[in-house]
């Protein structure tokens, strides 16, 4: 897979399967979108937290759908978007990373109180929200590398 991009502008259309910090797209969606679904799934005594979490896990699925849209369609030549591209996805990164420890700290300060299956579904919202900002946090990086080198 090629990491840098030829030309002036960043890969459009199919092209964006085959590049490094794009390729982070379709994960990103599995597992925001399982993030989503989970979170929305509990049932926790202060909802609260998890309004923060459902908010990022809803604002990053969309904007990420918009993202990847604009990919597609080759809106992103001008020579802007490597930065927009970056500074969003460190924005979903700090984002997902703060809503991650929130949906941790709530999972284990419940823990006690909630049936054993709950507890699972907990867990793995947990697990996939850190999933999620780690392909973030790859994202951004990569990013970064790209916007770097253009």
């Amino acid at each position: 897979m090629a990491s840098a991009v030829t030309g002036n502008g960043l890969p459009s259309g199919c092209r964006i399967f085959t590049t490094i910090p794009d390729i982070f797209f379709l994960p990103e969606f599995i597992f925001g979108g399982l993030t989503w679904c989970l979170v929305a799934s509990t049932k926790v005594i202060p909802p609260n937290p998890l309004g923060w979490v459902m908010f990022v896990s809803i604002f990053c699925f969309v904007f990420t759908t918009l993202w990847f849209l604009i990919f597609i369609a080759g809106g992103n030549q001008s020579s802007v978007w490597p930065g927009l591209d970056t500074a969003y996805h460190f924005i979903a990164v700090v984002f997902y990373l703060s809503s991650s420890v929130v949906l941790a700290y709530i999972t284990i300060y419940n823990k006690d109180t909630q049936l054993f299956k709950t507890y699972q579904e907990d867990i793995a919202a947990v697990v996939m929200s850190f999933i999620t900002t780690l392909l973030y946090f790859l994202h951004a990086i990569f990013s970064g590398l790209r916007w770097k080198s253009s």
